[in-house]
């Protein structure tokens, strides 16, 4: 499934994977057979890595996302789109849950089916009625997905159809995902989701496990710890979207399942997936001189970047580390930490900056500021995977500093 992206400049996103997990993720992307494929460690690692390679591929049009929403391990992904979680993490916490997921299943055997023909209180009527089966996704109006014991999946979807049901299809999958039966992966991943730093996220992102829109960093632990054992809840996370005034959704890495759903669940809203290059193409046309579009830089930060203002941009691609010694926020930030009271100002920290000085590296390449002036915030987060020319911090520049020349 990674065939069509090795040539594209996004690959590089596939190595850097490789070299954060130890794993040779091209393998899984480009020869691994179905069988390797479908243990769920590899699942997992291979799709999560296709999605971001996608996603950089579209940042480098320039256009970007104003809320953010995955489907089960899509939330990763949706997390780092929105910068609440960096690449590093997202590659150590996705190796981490697929593992963890993988051991429960063989701890507590399970698996799932598709009931199609149901609405949600019949289905729900189903898995109450019988013993160690449960709802694991809300996919769509008709359309969920049961989990449980080999014994109680069949019991439920012999029940569906006796209930209606206009089909159930057995899923191949390694576990019960989504169910109780997953609560000893729940407990490992929130041990490693205790040592993860969440960043404030740029744009909302609606959580599977309740459908709201959340724009805080801390209760990212406990959403996707819950995930675990808690049903997604995907109809409900478009409905949240459509009510957001959403108007354009794309479906970002391999297949085009969730563009379906949100065709059907979101009539009238434009949907697109973005699963090879060639689907950028379609993606900027489609969107060309449209609202869709996002804004550029100047818009984006409103009134903050008047003649005296400049960025600094990234001399390469890579992941962005500001300087250690400089504490300026993010734009999206509430307040500023003053270091020497302890104290949140409610207005940014400005830190004075000369011509040449550091201001953290891209990769192995330095960033220094080619202006004189205060550094007002990073724009890039830290840990953000960030392309060549995108800006990562933003400067206040005085008339009479100037800009060098």
């Amino acid at each position: 499934m990674g065939e069509t992206w090795t040539v594209h400049p996004s690959w590089e996103v596939v190595d850097e994977a490789s070299a954060l997990s130890g794993r040779d993720v091209a393998h899984l992307l480009l020869r691994a057979g179905e069988d390797e494929l479908r243990q769920t460690a590899n699942a997992q690692l291979a799709t999560f890595v296709l999605s971001l390679v996608a996603l950089d591929a579209i940042e480098r049009v320039g256009l970007a996302p104003t809320v953010c929403a995955g489907h089960s391990l899509g939330e990763y992904s949706a997390l780092t789109a929105s910068g609440a979680m960096t690449f590093e993490d997202a590659v150590r916490l996705v190796c981490e849950r697929g593992e963890a997921m993988h051991d429960a299943g063989d701890e507590n055997p399970g698996t799932m089916a598709a009931v199609l023909g149901l609405d949600d209180a019949q289905a729900e009527s189903v898995c109450t009625d019988i013993d160690q089966v449960w709802i694991a996704n809300y996919n769509a109006v008709g359309q969920v997905v049961i989990a449980g014991t080999e014994e109680g999946v069949a019991s439920a979807s012999a029940a569906a159809r006796a209930a209606g049901a206009r089909k159930v299809t057995p899923l191949k999958v390694a576990g019960a995902f989504h169910t109780p039966l997953m609560a000893p992966a729940a407990s490992r991943l929130r041990k490693a989701l205790s040592s993860t730093r969440f960043l404030l996220p740029e744009v909302p992102v609606v959580a599977n496990l309740d459908a709201r829109a959340h724009r805080g960093a801390g209760e990212w632990r406990s959403l996707l710890a819950g995930q675990l054992c808690s049903p997604v809840r995907w109809r409900q996370s478009l409905e949240t979207l459509g009510g957001l005034g959403t108007t354009c959704v794309v479906e970002v890495g391999p297949g085009g399942v969730l563009a379906a759903l949100t065709k059907r669940a979101l009539p009238g809203v434009k949907t697109l997936a973005v699963s090879t290059p060639d689907d950028i193409d379609e993606l900027v046309q489609q969107l060309a001189g449209s609202d869709h579009v996002p804004p550029d830089l100047s818009s984006h930060q409103g009134e903050h970047l008047f003649s005296s203002e400049r960025v600094v941009v990234s001399p390469n691609v890579g992941v962005f580390s500001p300087d250690p010694r400089l504490e300026a926020p993010h734009p999206g930030r509430q307040g500023t930490l003053a270091p020497d009271t302890g104290e949140v100002s409610s207005d940014p920290a400005r830190y004075p900056v000369a011509v040449g000085d550091l201001l953290g590296t891209v990769g192995a390449d330095e960033v220094r500021t080619p202006f004189a002036g205060q550094l007002v915030a990073f724009i890039a987060h830290p840990g953000e995977r960030v392309v060549k020319g995108q800006p990562v911090a933003w400067l206040h520049v005085p008339p009479e500093t100037g800009q060098v020349s």
